[in-house]
C-alpha cells in the first residue's frame, strides 16, 4: 500500500522527481515485493497520477492570458484534427523518453482527451518497469554472486587488513623532510 501511494505522489510532481522506475527497483531491492505485483500497481499509480496532474493543468487553462488560452485552444484543435496526429499523440505517450509530467501538464492545457492518453502511458510503463525491475533482479543477482566470492575470500582479508595497517601507519611517518643547517 505504501509503495501505491510513494509512487502516486511522485507522480504528481510537476518537476524535479525521481523516476518512478527506479523507486519501483528501490522497492523492490528492498521490501523484496512481488515484482509483478509491483509493476502493475506501480504502473497503476504511476499514470493515476499522471491523470490528476493533468487534470490540475486543464483548471489552471482559465488563469492563463486570454492570448495564452486561445493560442493553447488552437493547438490542441490541430493536434486531434486528424486521426493520424492523434495516434502518434497516443504513441508519443506510450513509447515517449521525454518527461511524463511535462507531456501530461501539456495534455491537461491543451484539453486533450485524457483517458486515452492515461492508458497509453499505462501499457507503456507496464513494458518499462517489467524490464527495468527484470534488469535489476538480473544485475542484483550477479554482483550478489561477485560479491559474496570475493568477500569472504583470503584476499580481501588480506587486503582489508593491509588498508587497515596503512591508515593506523601511515600518519605516523615523519613526513617533513628535516632541514640541514
Amino acid at each position: 500500500m505504501y509503495a501505491v501511494l510513494i509512487v502516486f505522489g511522485i507522480n504528481l510532481l510537476p518537476a524535479f522527481g525521481p523516476p518512478t522506475w527506479l523507486i519501483l527497483v528501490a522497492l523492490h531491492s528492498q521490501w523484496h515485493l512481488n515484482p509483478v505485483a509491483l509493476v502493475i500497481l506501480g504502473a497503476g499509480a504511476a499514470a493515476s497520477g499522471r491523470f490528476v496532474l493533468a487534470s490540475s493543468a486543464t483548471s489552471l487553462r482559465p488563469h492563463l492570458p486570454r492570448r495564452y488560452q486561445e493560442n493553447v485552444a488552437r493547438a490542441g484543435e490541430k493536434l486531434l484534427q486528424r486521426r493520424k496526429r492523434a495516434i502518434t499523440l497516443i504513441a508519443l505517450f506510450l513509447l515517449s523518453p521525454l518527461p511524463s509530467a511535462q507531456l501530461f501538464i501539456a495534455a491537461g492545457l491543451l484539453e486533450l482527451p485524457l483517458v486515452p492518453i492515461t492508458l497509453a502511458f499505462f501499457a507503456g510503463r507496464l513494458v518499462t518497469y517489467s524490464l527495468y525491475l527484470a534488469a535489476a533482479g538480473a544485475a542484483t543477482h550477479a554482483l550478489s554472486q561477485v560479491v559474496g566470492d570475493i568477500w569472504g575470500s583470503p584476499w580481501s582479508v588480506a587486503i582489508e587488513l593491509l588498508m587497515v595497517l596503512a591508515t593506523v601507519v601511515l600518519p605516523m611517518i615523519p613526513w617533513k623532510r628535516s632541514e640541514a643547517h
